[in-house]
């Protein structure tokens, strides 16, 4: 007889599955759109292998497809600590408007609130100094730049892109400045990139909308937390990190009126579907902007989102979950396990899936 223990793990093991190291992708695909895509039918509950440059024979005409158009930010900062000549990373988040910036660090040792450390440009040169104001609850970091200037001018200047930790250990190539980044970029505030977007050219986008398969774009600005493990005992005592999203009233007038001429709402990556869902929190898509902590997971009804073109998840994420609660349990956990069989690439720089 099982205890209550043994029931709330086995809750969390049904997001697990045994990923072989080498099919963690380290490199994005020489071509966006030579990516491969598993074609996932909910309705015929099968599964088929194509390109993600097959999508305009796979959607059709009146179908639109919303896509992400946040910008990653170089967040990742390198600095040297004033008063022990050690090496520091950061990880900028956010600032306010007082010009504090709330970061996530780490460095050798124990670091008190007061000390000071340069930051290092990418030539490993010296720039501006952080002053340590006070580390929060959450063990993130409120730091104080001197001398006080635009963020975005400080990021540019001696950021780095914050890939992952399971690409190359997160050490950057001057690739990733480009490949780490969709083509339709606008909007600047993530700190990780809307993975699904990665795959599409300009090409691929042009030959879409001359097939009747146009483009919607909304904004979520992709937090550090959206690819932690879920914590807690179960899916109900997760604490759900929040991002900041928008949808506009000219975007939800179109999605709204392809879906009456019987058109489905493409959603490109889970963060749209946060966007989509959040805004049609009531029952109805509607414009909104603000902060979200929706966590979509069983019995979660989908509302604005009809299909879903995404990347392979880790396990144990939201993500995971948000994409087996759309795709259904058995389902998404035989796609996951035909495309380690089948060789697929996984996570960030690796293959997709559309699930119908």
């Amino acid at each position: 007889m099982s205890s209550p223990a043994d029931e709330l793990e086995s809750e969390l093991d049904r997001y697990d599955y045994e990923l072989p190291r080498e099919r963690i992708a380290q490199y994005p695909a020489a071509q966006r759109s030579d990516a491969r895509l598993m074609l996932v039918d909910r309705g015929r509950q099968s599964i088929e292998h194509h390109h993600v440059r097959d999508l305009p024979e796979l959607l059709a005409a009146g179908d639109r497809l919303v896509l992400n158009n946040t910008r990653v930010i170089p967040a990742r900062l390198i600095g040297r600590r004033d008063k022990t000549e050690g090496r520091w990373e950061g990880l900028y988040l956010e600032s306010d408007e007082h010009g504090l910036w709330r970061m996530l660090a780490k460095t050798r040792g124990r670091v008190a609130p007061g000390e000071t450390v340069t930051l290092l440009g990418r030539g490993e040169q010296d720039d501006i100094q952080l002053s340590l104001v006070q580390q929060m609850p959450d063990r993130t970091w409120v730091v104080l730049p001197q001398p006080e200037e635009p963020v975005l001018d400080v990021l540019n200047r001696v950021g780095r892109v914050p890939l992952p930790h399971y690409i190359r250990r997160g050490e950057m190539i001057d690739n990733d400045q480009e490949r780490y980044q969709t083509v339709y970029a606008s909007e600047a505030g993530s700190v990780a990139a809307p993975t699904a977007g990665l795959h599409f050219t300009q090409g691929l986008l042009e030959k879409l909308t001359a097939g009747g398969i146009e483009q919607q774009f909304v904004t979520l600005h992709v937090s550090l937390d959206t690819f932690r493990p879920i914590t807690g005992d179960s899916l109900d005592q997760h604490t759900m990190h929040t991002e900041w999203g928008s949808i506009g009233a000219d975007t939800v007038a179109e999605l709204n009126a392809a879906r009456e001429r019987g058109g489905r709402i493409v959603a490109v990556g889970t963060t749209s579907v946060r966007v989509l869902e959040s805004a049609a929190a009531d029952g109805q898509l509607a414009a909104w902007t603000g902060q979200t902590d929706l966590f979509i997971r069983p019995p979660y009804e989908y509302r604005a989102v009809d299909a879903l073109m995404t990347n392979f998840h880790l396990p144990r994420t939201t993500l995971l979950v948000l994409v087996r609660t759309f795709g259904g349990d058995e389902l998404i956990m035989r796609a996951y396990q035909e495309a380690i069989d089948a060789e697929y690439r996984f996570y960030s720089y690796g293959d997709a899936m559309l699930i119908l």
